[in-house]
Parts: C-alpha cells; structure tokens; sequence
C-alpha cells in the first residue's frame, strides 16, 4: 500500500519508548512519514500517543482468515504488524502459498512480515500437501525478499545435524537473515546445542515461544536466546513467563502463536500489555516487548515514534486500561474507536484438497486382545500432552470410545490422497455425545477428529470432505454444523467479523456437548503436532514424541 500524501498533526502525551519518556507534545506526519516531534513540557492531554503493537510470532492462517480480513480486526486494537509464520499454507501448497500470504497482505494498509517456512514437512512422519526445499529457502530470501528463516520446529533434526535442515540454516546465516526457533521443553546442554546450531560458538537460532516453565526461558536466555511470551487461543504462557518483562526486558518479545477469529474479534497483544501493567510492571518495559524490540530484532520497517519514521502508531485513552482510539500505519488512518477502517477486499481461492468421503467401518479398531491402550492426554491450554495408559472399552472384538471414563476415539485422515483413517484414543475433550472435527491440523491439516462413536466420527470427518476444509461439529441428534474454510482449507475469505460470530458458535455448540476446554477446536488441531511432546496422531499412526518414533494404541 502507498502512503497518503497527506500533512497532519497529532497531540497527545508522546510515549517515547525508545527514550523512555513521557511528554506533551505534537507529531508532526507528511506523507506518512513522521518529519518532527515538538514536546510541550507544560501542557497536558487527556490521551496517549504510542508506537504500534507487533505480534512477533503469530500463524495468520489460526485466525481462518486471509491475511487481508487478519488485518482489519488486528488494527481495532492496535497491532500495526506481525512477524508471520505461513508455515500452515506452505504444508499445504508449498512456497505458492507462501506468496499467496503475501501477495494478499499486500492489499491493504499493514505491516506483515512474512518468513520463510524452515519445516515444510514438520517431519517425515506425516503427510503434507508440499515439500520446501533448500532451494526454495533461498529464493524466498532473494526473490522475495523474507526477512527471517521462520519456527526450526525440528529440533532432533539439529542437534543430530541432518544435511537438510542444517543447510537452511546455514542459507540464512550467509544471507544475514535471523532464525526463529522452536524447541518446546529443550534444557541444558541440548539447549545450548540448538541455540549454536551452525555456528562455531555462539546464537545461530536466535528466539524461541514454546517455554513453558521459567526454569526453561531463563535456560534459554542463559545462552543468549530471546523469548517470546505467548498467549494465544491454546497455548497460554504468560503466568508462567511475565516476570521476564522485568529481569530480561531487552531479550522479551509478546506473541499470540495462534489466534482463533473469535478470540481476535476481542482482543490482541492490547490484552498482554494491559494485563502487564496490572501486574505491576513499568509500563516502558512492557511497551518495549510489546512495539520496541521485535522493530530491532528482525529490522522491522516499522515506526517507533522517531523523525523519519512511518507513522506508525495508536492513540490510547490512558496508560491502564490501552483502549485504542485510534491506529495509524503510514500516516492513515485504519482503525478508530472499535472500528476498522480498513476496505474489504477481493481475493482468490487456493486448495490442495483430494479426499473423498469415508464409511463407518473405516474408522474401527481390533482389539487384538489389548489390555491397556495408550491414550493422549489433552491438556487445557498447552500444546504438549501426556501419554497415559488405560484399560480399553472393547465391543465386538473392536476397541471403542468410553464416554463414561472420557477416553474418546480420535482419527487423522489424510486429505492429499486416499489412505486409510489413523485411529488413536484422547482423553479430556469431555463430550458426552457427537464429534468434533477440523481441516486445521497443525502442521500438515490433514483431517483431524475426536467423537463419542464410529458413527459420529465418520460423519464428523465427512462434514470437512463435503466442505472441502473447515470445522464442523456432529449434534446429538447426528445434524453436522460446519464453517467452510475454502481457502488451503484452512482459512475463508469472508468478512472476518461474521467468521468470528460463526466460529463462536461452533464453539458454543462443542462445549453443549460436554467439552470443558477453552478452546475445544484450537486444542484439536495440535493434537497431530508431532515435534510437541508427548502423545499424538498423525495420518500416518501414533506418535512418541519422546522416543521420535511410532508407537502403538495397543501397550
């Protein structure tokens, strides 16, 4: 988007964060551009003038919308841009999708910044839609011009220094470009090993947001890594992070990671900061993670209230509460007072879809005389789960779902091409009758289901082959609700304000069914992550997080 050849001032206290100040003052905005700053110590005003929020790591695609419909519900509170992961389209499309993201971001008024997806697959354990090559790393960064090599999601693969994935690091550290990472529960001298992969000594990945205890961030940090805070619609980190705003203020970054449509209706990294400055924090040190030090770490072309900057900022109504009265990015106006100014725009549809639909019988389980099975263990508002054991329900010589114990059948079914439905069992999503399903399966968005029956099960997984992607939810009386996602299958075009109200009440209806999670639909589609420990299911079978390998339902 062009900037507004436009002229105009804006007062208000200036909260310098770079110099952590506060003043009166005036900024002074030609061409989008910011050309003077002039401070007024002995007025005052009743608003805040802040540098814009940035989202340092955020999967655009969890919202289900395009980049263009992402934009226009983040403005409202206050996000001017993001540090973006098309990790999810690439899985499905390949680097295709990754210019799909772009090309549609570059549509309106904000400031993505798209990387390029280091893991695509996640791993050879499962099915995805595409393959990104080393090669294709590289001309991501040279043709198109990325910024940073995206999440390293295969930890194993760097510390046993596989070619391919240290060859793509090694691609962005000859082309100057940071490397996410992303090594959920990695301590000490492994941790140490990461954090220098391709170097002789020193920090070759350079961030990580999957710590989920202290003890693991401040391992982390120990060696020189930056950590980012995430708090998105099912991993929620905060509580156990946020005293690092204040011992590690310069090495913090705030994320969400994965934000659902109904959850962005609501709020952003707005909601962090204010919670930040609740707790007690010195408000510059919270703004500095929120605006200040992903600008830095990735060379960000975003404003941070400095001459010669772009404007690039929010008008807030106090430094408590952050409710955002206005943004601006390049000097236009694009959000005010709780609306988004931002036009809908036209885009084109993109899938990689080839399932066809499935029959009951597909989704049974000989028991094989099993007297323990192994069971994922969900677990409310985290991305890792546990391996439990447990007697198994068995009807007719097949293993079967157990309502009464909460141990429900879970499926992944390959949508690229016709395979058999992989089968395992999951306990904690609580429904007492129906099924839940979803072409959002992290990372490759196979189809991904939990049910109460066989029957409610296939019929789940039939909703998102009929929809071609999506999510869905089978009643108790055998109707299926589904919001199509047409776009990978994974996001909608439509106006993202509508998706939010119909996402939220597939959620509603999925917790009428018994499901106690915050986020039934969110906690699903990790529940196919294989590099996040422990337990989980891919197209292909059970996974050990923990041994790397395989494993069977039957102990």
């Amino acid at each position: 988007m062009n900037s507004p050849t436009t002229s105009f001032s804006l007062s208000g206290m200036i909260a310098d964060v770079v110099n952590r100040s506060i003043v009166a003052g005036t900024i002074h905005v030609q061409n989008g551009m910011i050309t003077d700053v002039t401070h007024e110590p002995n007025n005052h005003y009743d608003t805040f003038i802040l540098p814009g929020f940035v989202d340092a790591h955020v999967h655009v695609e969890s919202s289900m919308l395009v980049p263009s419909e992402f934009a226009r519900l983040a403005v409202m509170h206050g996000t001017v841009g993001t540090v973006s992961d098309p990790h999810e389209i690439a899985n499905v499309l390949g680097i295709a999708g990754v210019r799909y993201m772009i090309d549609n971001g570059k549509l309106v008024n904000f400031k993505f910044n798209f990387g390029a997806p280091s893991c695509v697959p996640a791993t050879t354990f499962e099915s995805a839609g595409a393959v990104v090559t080393a090669a294709d790393i590289r001309e991501l960064f040279e043709r198109d011009g990325l910024k940073y090599l995206s999440e390293m999601m295969n930890f194993p693969g760097v510390l046993f220094n596989d070619a391919d994935v240290m060859e793509k690091i090694r691609i962005a550290h000859e082309l100057g470009k940071p490397v996410d990472g992303h090594a959920p529960g990695l301590r000490g001298e492994d941790a140490r090993r990461y954090i220098a992969a391709g170097t002789a000594a020193g920090i070759g990945i350079t961030t990580d947001h999957e710590c989920f205890t202290l003890d693991e961030a401040l391992d982390k940090l120990a060696y020189g890594m930056k950590i980012l805070i995430r708090e998105g619609s099912a991993a929620k980190n905060y509580e156990a992070l946020h005293s690092l705003i204040a011992s590690h203020t310069a090495q913090v970054m705030f994320c969400s990671d994965d934000k659902h449509p109904n959850d962005l209706v609501v709020s952003h990294l707005d909601e962090i900061v204010r919670r930040s400055v609740a707790k007690g924090y010195d408000v510059m040190n919270v703004l500095q993670c929120a605006c200040v030090n992903p600008v830095r770490h990735y060379g960000l072309d975003v404003g941070l209230l400095q001459i010669g900057d772009a404007a690039d900022c929010i008008v807030v109504n106090n430094l408590v509460d952050f409710r955002v009265q206005q943004t601006y990015i390049n000097g236009q106006l694009v959000a005010e007072r709780g609306t988004s100014l931002i036009p809908r725009v036209q885009t084109s549809v993109v899938n990689n879809f080839n399932a066809s639909p499935k029959k009951t019988d597909q989704f049974l389980l000989p028991a094989n005389g099993a007297t323990a099975i192994r069971v994922i263990e969900a677990l409310d508002g985290q991305l890792i789960t546990n391996e439990i054991h447990e007697p198994p329900a068995i009807r007719d010589g097949m293993l079967v779902a157990d309502v009464e114990r909460d141990i429900l059948k879970m499926t992944v079914v390959n949508r690229y091409r016709e395979e058999a439905p992989a089968i395992a069992f999951i306990k904690n999503f609580g429904l007492k009758t129906g099924a839940l399903a979803s072409c959002v399966g992290h990372d490759s968005h196979n189809i991904i289901a939990v049910g109460t029956s066989d029957e409610a099960l296939c019929a789940a997984v039939n909703g998102i082959i009929a929809a071609r992607g999506g999510i869905c939810v089978v009643t108790a009386d055998g109707s299926v609700e589904t919001l199509p996602l047409p776009v990978a299958g994974i996001m909608t075009t439509d106006d993202g304000f509508t998706v939010g109200e119909q996402y939220s009440r597939l959620d509603a209806l999925a917790k009428t069914l018994g499901s106690r999670l915050h986020a039934p639909f969110m906690t699903l589609s990790f529940m196919a992550l294989l590099v996040i420990p422990d337990l989980k299911l891919s197209d292909k079978g059970l996974f050990s997080g923990k041994q790397f390998a395989f494993t069977d339902v039957r102990v």
